[in-house]
C-alpha cells in the first residue's frame, strides 16, 4: 500500500477545503492548536496523510509549489467513478484547473487541478489495476 503525504502551511484549512473541493472524508486529525502533526483523509477507497509545514528534519527537505515557481516534483492521481462530477465540485470550490476533462487515448477520462496551496492533483476513471 502506498499512501501519499502532503504538507500544508494552513493544514486545518486544507483539510476542510479538500473535503469541500474533492470529497475527502476526515479519518483522523492530531493537532496542537493550529499545527497539524498528522491527519488522515480518505476518498474512493484510498487515503492520504497530511500535516503542517514545520521546521523538522523532514520539513526542511520539503518545499511548497510557490517556493519553486509553482512547479511540483510529483502529483497525485485519484481514481473516481465520475471525474466530471469531481471536476464541477473542484471548480466550484476554487481549485485552479490546469487541464479540463479529457478522454485519454489509453482509456479513461481525467482532469488536473491545483489545490489551495498549489499541489497538483489529477482525477480520472482510468484504473490501471483493472487492466
Amino acid at each position: 500500500m502506498i499512501i501519499p503525504v502532503l504538507r500544508y502551511r494552513e493544514a486545518l484549512k486544507a483539510i476542510d477545503w479538500l473535503g469541500e473541493a474533492f470529497g475527502f472524508e476526515t479519518h483522523a486529525v492530531y493537532a496542537d492548536g493550529e499545527i497539524v502533526m498528522h491527519a488522515e483523509l480518505s476518498l474512493a477507497g484510498g487515503m492520504i496523510m497530511l500535516g503542517s509545514m514545520v521546521e523538522t528534519d523532514l520539513g526542511r527537505m520539503m518545499k511548497q509549489p510557490d517556493e519553486i515557481g509553482g512547479f511540483v516534483t510529483q502529483s497525485i492521481y485519484v481514481v473516481v467513478p465520475d471525474p466530471d462530477a469531481v471536476y464541477e465540485r473542484a471548480k466550484g470550490s476554487g481549485a485552479k484547473i490546469d487541464r479540463e476533462p479529457v478522454d485519454q487515448a489509453y482509456g479513461g477520462r481525467d482532469f488536473a487541478c491545483r489545490d489551495l496551496e498549489g499541489h497538483l492533483w489529477s482525477f480520472g476513471n482510468y484504473d490501471p489495476r483493472r487492466e
